[in-house]
């Protein structure tokens, strides 16, 4: 089947944060959402459901737990049990959930910087602190891990690890001995990792997304992992993730805390995920050969034609991120915008 990527949908007029919030004029760069129409078989089990015209309460179809234990297996070797998942509606809800049920009021929760703005706001909506290490960057754009660094930010009051990986907005996909050492500095210092590794499809070419849950059992038991077919499949709007918690322990304190308080996934995105995951390969596989394309179109265009301004070919997630340290801006120029439209410096 052939897909048509380079097709233009008009967005203004369908509510869309991105193409709403900005006069005509402006073309929103966004990360958030693709503008590319989703997998056709995903459109059609919606249509089909629509037609049937009653939208109660919903219950996730057993075939989609099954098809993700299913996908875990195959794709990373990784097995699951199928009542080790959570189904929540978002993963910003899941990390937030963490925040809330893992933690208490001052304790704190490792990041690592440049980082998703809304991982930055998680530990204070729960009362935590943040202990904050920067990623190091190198010359070329690219980023890695200071270990000494690392082990430095933690306190005796750390208690979760936000891990974003593949990583937003730098790009990396941390590789199995960054894993490794990440994992074993937590399992020393007693403490959980929350692993949002919601761009794990969108992996390049040379690059293997590796769930550190996966590293062995130990690490799994202290590991809440958080996945999505919303930014792989570009349904967002939809809101179906999926925390995998192998410790019964833990999955017990999470179930807790969400009740009443964060409900499961509504009708349609349980529709939709069963439909991305279950049919939905083919189109991803077009995708990535496509995004690949635009990528390395995008970093030929920066060498060439943008002085000053460095970036690093990412090895996963759909976004450019581009260094303006020797472009000669005001600072204020250089950052992310959050929805709410606050800046955020590289």
């Amino acid at each position: 089947m052939t897909y048509d990527f380079d097709q233009r949908i008009d967005r203004r007029g369908t509510e869309s944060i991105k193409w709403r919030r900005y006069d005509e004029d402006v073309l929103p760069m966004w990360v958030a959402d693709m503008d590319f129409m989703a997998p056709e078989p995903v459109i059609q089990a919606l249509q089909e459901r629509v037609a049937h015209g009653v939208f109660g309460y919903s219950l996730e179809p057993p075939a989609l737990r099954a098809i993700i234990v299913d996908r875990l297996q195959r794709l990373y070797r990784w097995q699951v049990a199928p009542e080790a998942l959570i189904f929540l509606p978002g993963v910003v809800v899941g990390f937030n959930l963490v925040c809330h049920a893992l933690a208490t009021p001052g304790d704190g929760a490792l990041i690592q910087t440049p980082v998703y703005f809304p991982i930055l706001d998680a530990p204070a909506h729960a009362g935590l602190t943040s202990d904050t290490m920067a990623l190091t960057r190198r010359p070329d754009g690219g980023y890695e891990i200071d270990f000494d660094r690392f082990e430095t930010a933690i306190t005796d009051r750390t208690r979760i690890f936000i891990l974003c990986n593949p990583h937003n907005p730098v790009g990396r996909v941390f590789r199995r001995d960054e894993l490794e050492a990440m994992a074993d500095t937590c399992l020393r210092h007693d403490i959980v990792i929350c692993a949002d590794e919601i761009h794990a499809d969108l992996v390049f070419p040379g690059n293997a997304h590796i769930p550190i849950a996966s590293l062995a059992s130990e690490v799994a038991d202290r590991t809440v992992t958080l996945i999505a077919p919303s930014k792989t499949f570009n349904i967002p709007g939809l809101h179906c993730s999926v925390a995998v918690v192998p410790n019964p322990a833990l999955w017990e304190r999470l179930k807790r805390a969400q009740a009443g308080l964060v409900h499961g996934v509504n009708v349609l995105g349980n529709v939709a995920a069963l439909a991305a995951y279950r049919d939905g390969q083919p189109w991803l596989d077009a995708l990535l050969r496509y995004l690949t394309a635009n990528r390395d179109l995008l970093h030929e265009y920066v060498a060439r034609h943008l002085p000053g301004i460095t970036m690093r070919p990412p090895e996963g997630t759909y976004l450019a991120w581009l260094s303006c340290h020797e472009a000669g801006l005001p600072r204020q120029s250089a950052g992310i915008l959050s929805p709410a439209g606050q800046g955020r410096p590289e």
